[in-house]
């Protein structure tokens, strides 16, 4: 029974570590840089459907984090906020991606006058094709820098989100154009 008991809590907190996701293309962990990003539709503030794909031609930050509201999601999501101007100046778009709904996005984003369109990804259906770890139904916090050719250029597996809109952005400025 102890043995039984050691197992079960080694898989759990093997669990809560977020391991190697298993990506739908076969490659497992996250996409790596030079890899093709992954297309999905989000919801800008005004509810309108922002297509991935159709951001091509400039770089786009597709952030993921684990949910609405709360401090950390909270934070990371009003440092993009504050940036944004310098983000426009710099024809970088944002997206945000986590399992909430988009009744929930709706909430979060008139809460703290969000200017970048969130993806809800109840299913965790974009969240594995970028082969972000889900830990207890949400995703960990992880960003991918795209490309304006639709390739990864650039992946922060670790995030601090009180910093990391303009570490972002630093990094963003220098990507190459097409």
């Amino acid at each position: 029974m102890r043995r039984r008991t050691f197992l079960v809590a080694v898989l759990a907190l093997a669990a809560c570590r977020g391991g190697e996701a298993k990506r739908p293309d076969g490659g497992e962990g996250l996409l790596p840089v030079g890899a093709a990003a992954s297309d999905f539709v989000a919801r800008d503030p005004r509810g309108h459907e922002v297509r991935l794909s159709a951001l091509r031609g400039r770089p786009v930050v597709v952030y993921f984090y684990p949910k609405d509201g709360t401090p950390g999601c909270t934070k990371e999501a009003c440092a993009f906020r504050d940036a944004w101007d310098k983000y426009q100046r710099a024809g970088v778009a944002i997206v945000g991606v986590s399992r909430d709904d988009e009744e929930s996005h709706r909430a979060f984003v008139a809460k703290h006058k969000l200017p970048f369109a969130l993806a809800a990804d109840p299913g965790g259906d974009v969240e594995r094709a970028y082969g972000v770890p889900s830990v207890m139904g949400m995703s960990k916090r992880v960003t991918f820098l795209v490309g304006a050719d639709g390739k990864i250029a650039h992946v922060w597996p670790e995030v601090d989100p009180g910093v990391h809109g303009d570490e972002v952005l630093a990094v963003a400025v220098g990507a190459p154009r097409e």
